[in-house]
């Protein structure tokens, strides 16, 4: 008990003292400055260079998110197989050697060569990520990796409410060749700081040989024989439906249910991306406190209540509470997911859980998402406010006999 209290004591002071944190901290820092940049700096470009043509615009997104279904399988069982370290360097060198060619390509070919840009670092990114929860799970102690996480998803709710800002400014600003360059820039940053990680550490027991496909095989059995995993699965795939139903229909909570100019819908981004600033913190001093599962349980509960408020809200700042609200819990389910996955899985599984698991999520949320238009032509949107927070409800559910865990298992 004595050492428990000096660990809570020391807790925070002890978060930045460890390395591997402090390193990925930065390294997300400047990755993030290189995405939102090309997230923003891309999309204005390619607006003005079609005359907002809704279908060049909707190749964003696919250049964006379809490599997470294509390639976290993949990316994955490779992040399993090399050393994790190594990994990451290259993954953000490639990606800085794939903006300069696009740099040089805008020069002589089309303007349709930016989305080589969004493809290449998004393909990337589905091997290194998983190689960044990998050192988590090798070099951070397990009493700092609640709270650890905490921090890491705290720099993207940062990064939700300055990156759009940032990404216009830059474009608007400077234009799209210094946008690239930037992009570029940040990527070999985050190279730079990754090499003041701890060197891999080499295997001290000879792996068996197996094949590409045998190994994604085994990775599929692992989560299936796992209860936490699978349970934790249906969560996902119950909160991918949730989010998915709602995300592209925040403008009409502005147009249609407070009758107001649809530009309104910034306040609500900030009041979430503050939310989820305050959650991060608030959730990094408590981490060692709460157990990952009931921290899922209470995040999922929360954007229940709060998805509820938003759907029934005709006043603005009641919706903007909600909204709020939501943000507030919000990094209690990543992080929740976050460390039941470190915790729950072995130290040579964990990027094919991640590329197992992560599919599963936005799976779910691009099926809601392609739906919502549709239900929205015949349901209001109080009701379907209403069936997103029944199905986060019912991804509580999914995972309460874990509540009885002390632990992942």
């Amino acid at each position: 008990m004595e050492e428990t209290s000096t660990i809570e004591k020391t807790g925070s002071s002890s978060l930045f003292q460890n390395r591997v944190i402090r390193t990925i901290l930065l390294s997300v820092l400047f990755l993030q400055i290189g995405i939102w940049v090309r997230n923003y700096s891309i999309l204005l470009y390619v607006i003005e260079k079609t005359d907002g043509n809704p279908i060049a615009v909707s190749f964003i997104s696919v250049a964006e998110f379809a490599p997470i279904f294509l390639f976290s399988f993949i990316g994955g069982t490779f992040a399993d197989r090399w050393k994790p370290k190594k990994t990451m360097i290259w993954c953000d060198v490639l990606s800085a050697l794939s903006i300069l060619l696009v740099l040089i390509t805008l020069f002589f070919a089309s303007w349709k060569v930016i989305f080589f840009a969004t493809l290449i670092s998004s393909i990337l990114s589905q091997f290194s990520q998983p190689s960044g929860m990998k050192l988590f799970k090798l070099h951070v102690p397990p009493h700092l990796v609640q709270a650890g996480m905490s921090m890491y998803q705290t720099v993207f709710a940062l990064f939700m409410i300055t990156g759009p800002v940032l990404g216009t400014f830059v474009y608007q600003r400077f234009g799209i060749m210094a946008a690239i360059s930037i992009m570029g820039i940040a990527f070999l940053c985050s190279a730079a700081a990754l090499l003041l990680l701890p060197p891999d550490r080499e295997s001290e027991e000879e792996k068996p040989e197996t094949t590409f496909m045998e190994e994604i095989k085994e990775g599929f059995i692992y989560v299936w024989n796992s209860k936490t995993l699978t349970l934790l699965g249906g969560s996902f795939l119950a909160a991918g439906l949730a989010i998915g139903l709602t995300q592209p229909l925040g403008v009409f909570l502005i147009t249609e249910r407070l009758g107001l100019p649809k530009e309104n819908l910034q306040w609500l981004m900030a009041a979430f991306g503050i939310g989820m600033i305050l959650g991060g913190v608030i959730t990094a001093g408590k981490a060692n406190k709460v157990l990952p599962q009931k921290l899922l349980a209470i995040g999922m509960t929360a954007s229940a209540i709060g998805f509820i408020g938003m759907g029934a809200s005709s006043v603005f700042w009641l919706t903007l509470l909600a909204q709020f609200f939501s943000g507030l819990f919000m990094p209690s389910i990543q992080i929740g997911i976050n460390t039941m996955i470190l915790q729950s899985t072995e130290d040579n599984f964990i990027g094919r859980v991640n590329g197992i698991l992560n599919p599963i999520f936005m799976g779910a949320m691009v099926i809601t998402m392609s739906a919502s238009g549709w239900l929205k032509t015949h349901f209001s949107l109080v009701y379907i406010y209403e069936l997103s927070a029944l199905l986060l409800l019912v991804g509580v559910l999914i995972i309460l006999p874990l509540m009885k865990k002390d632990g992942p298992r």
